[in-house]
Order: structure tokens, then C-alpha cells, then sequence
């Protein structure tokens, strides 16, 4: 099917549809500037310092490395969280809020990132389930009881010649242990999941309301291919954008092989004609 047929059928699909589930992955951030550490070498790219020690986002997004060495690990997490609060959400995310503006049921997101893009642009934290958790909400290292609480407080300074944290280390209000990110690392059998729990909970109840919904999935890889699945889960009428996973079975949607800002704006400009 050439693309200009997949566009028209995108078009058909979300002028029919009465809610609007927008599912996303590292991807959805690229336009905004943001890396998304596609292989080692990606990674390496956006810290320097960490090639030296051959440690890889694996590594670093391990509860083991927080333990181990927590300074390098929070200057990768502090960094993240500094660059993630200045960084302006692309114009894609506008598109989508005003298509769902005209759908009954507006819209939901479920996405895999962690850096509150979705928030920053104006959604609803209502409507948003991050299934990886946040960066923005942190949580006891060592699991001396299951509240979260804002790292609005923490003020990262890291030294970027060796990605490691100079400023005080985040702490756990109660019992004073080292504090962490609320996301779900690798191997991460200390993650509280309960917010995100609280989130799935009422996207489902949102899902449940909605006809004939249309899924936008947009920068969602297939290593860790968490959102694709959803996508298809509550498919059929997915429309994946992806420069380079964009593949999808005709039975559950279409694929447009382009960016984020790219493939939204060839849709919306198709919508308006």
C-alpha cells in the first residue's frame, strides 16, 4: 500500500473516532531534542564520560549501579532530570491535543518515557499512564515504606567531566537512605509500582467508555517493545509512526515511516483538507 492510501486511511480513522489513545516511546521525545541512546554508542554520545568506564544505559539504569556508586548514578539520573525540565515539548504534542478536542471521549496516553513531556505540554496528568514511571517523583532506595514524593527540590549540579553528582544526594525523608527516581530499572525488584498501577487503573477505565477509539503510537522500538504491544492490544486501527520500526500487520493498522513532527503534521494537514 503506498503511503498516500495509509494516510487517507489514518485520516478515515481519526475523523471516526470518539477517543484518541496516544501511545509512546523514546522516540516521541527526538524532535524536542531529547537523545534516546539508540545502542551503546548513542549513549556514549550524550555522556562522554561514561565510555571510558564502558558502562552502558543497562548499567546505569540499574538499581545495582545506585547502590554501588551513587554519585555517577545520579549525575546520569540528575542530568536527565535538569535536561527533561528544560526541554520545550515539540509541536506535535499540540497537534494531538486538538484532534482529541474534537473526539467525545478525547484522549488518553500511555507511554514508556519517563520525562514528563506529556505534562509539560499541557495533558492532563489524569488522562497519562507512564508505565515506567517518572523521573519527576522519587521514592526510597531502600524501601522503608511506599510513598512518593516530587524531586521538585532536588537541584541537580553535576560535573559533566565525570557525569558524577557534586551536589547533596537525594534522601529519603523518613529514614534518610539514599532517595531514587521512581522508574522501573533492569532488574528492579525494588520499584514501588503503585502510581503507575493508579494510572493503568484509570486509563483502563477511560478504554472502557470509548467505541471506537483510534491509536496514534509514535517512536515505540521494538527492543523493549512494552508500547507496541499495548498499541496492538487495543488496536485495530493503529497508526504507527516510526522512522525506522514503522512495520505493522494489515490487519492491525498502518505504518508511516517518518518522525514524530513529520508524520503528525503530514496527518493533520491531510485532516484539514
Amino acid at each position: 500500500m503506498e503511503e498516500r492510501e495509509r494516510i487517507r486511511r489514518a485520516v478515515s480513522w481519526l475523523r471516526e473516532a470518539d477517543g484518541l489513545l496516544v501511545t509512546a516511546g523514546a522516540g516521541m521525545g527526538v524532535d524536542s531534542g531529547l537523545p534516546d541512546y539508540r545502542g551503546a554508542e548513542g549513549f556514549w554520545r550524550a555522556y562522554p564520560p561514561l565510555k571510558q568506564h564502558r558502562l552502558t544505559f543497562q548499567d546505569m539504569a540499574n538499581p545495582r549501579a545506585m547502590a554501588l556508586h551513587p554519585r555517577l548514578c545520579w549525575g546520569f539520573y540528575g542530568h536527565r532530570l535538569d535536561l527533561y525540565r528544560r526541554t520545550l515539548p515539540h509541536a506535535g504534542f499540540d497537534i494531538l491535543r486538538r484532534w482529541a478536542a474534537a473526539m467525545p471521549r478525547g484522549l488518553a496516553v500511555f507511554t514508556s518515557n519517563v520525562d514528563g513531556q506529556f505534562q509539560a505540554a499541557g495533558f492532563d496528568e489524569a488522562v497519562i499512564a507512564e508505565c515506567h514511571g517518572s523521573i519527576h517523583v522519587l521514592q526510597c532506595s531502600e524501601v522503608c515504606h511506599d510513598g512518593l514524593w516530587s524531586a521538585a527540590q532536588v537541584q541537580p549540579i553535576v560535573d559533566e567531566t565525570t557525569c558524577e553528582l557534586v551536589s547533596p544526594l537525594p534522601r529519603c525523608p523518613v529514614c534518610g537512605a539514599l532517595a531514587r527516581p521512581n522508574i522501573l530499572m533492569f532488574g528492579d525488584y525494588d520499584w514501588i509500582a503503585l502510581r503507575t498501577e493508579q494510572q493503568e487503573t484509570r486509563l483502563q477505565a477511560w478504554l472502557s467508555t470509548v467505541e471506537r477509539p483510534v491509536v496514534v503510537e509514535i517512536g515505540a522500538g521494538k527492543a523493549i517493545p512494552t508500547v507496541r504491544l499495548f498499541s496492538e492490544h487495543n488496536g485495530p486501527r493503529i497508526i504507527r509512526i516510526n522512522p525506522r520500526d514503522f512495520g505493522i500487520a494489515p490487519n492491525h493498522g498502518i505504518g508511516l515511516a517518518r518522525g514524530a513532527v513529520d508524520g503528525l503534521s503530514v496527518l493533520d494537514r491531510a485532516m484539514r483538507e
